[in-house]
């Protein structure tokens, strides 16, 4: 039988627990509410830029900001996944990874990794990526001009991430980054002005200024996705800690019930050896 003092200690290992768990919950619920709001700010301005972008008449075809048209390039699709950046977000960047590498053949497609848990995943299952990125720590100004960069060697561009639909339920999604730069828009109403060089004056041109605004929406889209990623992987954690939390209380009430069992078995044994002490003296044996 299991000693009181054994269960004493294992029981306060599950405080312990439980309390850890209740802080981590906390703490991902705040970043929760942290984000949604960032997300909504950066929404709106991007919304302004696309109605500009949408009014000027320099083409059809969305060119990802490069200034010089004729460059050559590289003709693989580049895969961008968003994962944590530790491995304390329940089990989402599994199934991101999983919704990859089902698209994914090393003849076609070059790898960037955003998130340190997404580049030890690659690399446990031998796959190679091209560059690996921290994921942001901060949720504002974030600097994303080194992977706008690269995706812009590209033909096209893929990216993977996390997306959050309520504080317990997360999916994976991929995106074609091109579509996703239009669908940050939440309206569909056209602004009927049209900017041109007939009636504005463009320095150093109109080409210039559309590839300028379409590095800005390119750069916000992807920061948006990381936002997206990270709240999703904020939803998991918080997931995986009201359960863990709700594991950690079952097994302290489980353990109290066993060490109030032992404290009364071991009362009842010392309460025997008293009586039959007793008994002993009365008998005078």
């Amino acid at each position: 039988m299991i000693q009181p003092n054994d269960l004493l200690k294992k029981r306060d290992a599950m405080d312990v627990l439980v309390e850890l768990t209740s802080a981590f919950e906390g703490i991902a619920s705040m970043r929760i509410s942290q984000i949604k709001n960032q997300v909504l700010q950066s929404t709106n301005f991007f919304n302004e830029l696309w109605g500009i972008y949408t009014q000027l008449r320099v083409g059809n075809s969305f060119s990802f900001g490069r200034d010089d048209q004729t460059v050559n390039l590289i003709d693989r699709e580049l895969f961008i996944i968003i994962t944590a950046e530790g491995g304390f977000s329940g089990d989402i960047d599994q199934k991101l990874l999983q919704l990859m590498l089902q698209q994914y053949s090393p003849d076609s497609n070059d790898i960037i990794v955003i998130g340190h848990h997404g580049a030890i995943q690659l690399a446990q299952r031998g796959i190679s990526y091209k560059k690996y990125f921290k994921l942001p720590s901060r949720d504002q100004n974030i600097n994303v001009s080194p992977i706008t960069k690269e995706v812009q060697l590209y033909r096209s561009t893929k990216l993977f991430y996390q997306e959050y639909i309520s504080l317990m339920s997360q999916t994976v999604k991929e995106i074609d980054l091109s579509s996703a730069v239009k669908q940050r828009v939440l309206s569909s109403e056209k602004n009927e002005d049209i900017i041109s060089e007939k009636n504005y004056i463009f320095e150093p041109n109109s080409f210039a200024v559309a590839a300028h605004l379409e590095r800005s929406m390119m750069q916000i889209a992807i920061s948006q996705l990381i936002l997206e990623s990270k709240l999703a992987q904020y939803a998991s954690r918080f997931r995986a800690m009201s359960v863990s939390h709700q594991r950690a209380d079952e097994e302290k009430f489980t353990v109290q019930i066993q060490y109030n069992r032992a404290k009364r078995v071991l009362k009842d044994e010392r309460l025997k050896e008293i009586i039959n002490g007793l008994k002993k003296v009365h008998l005078g044996v």
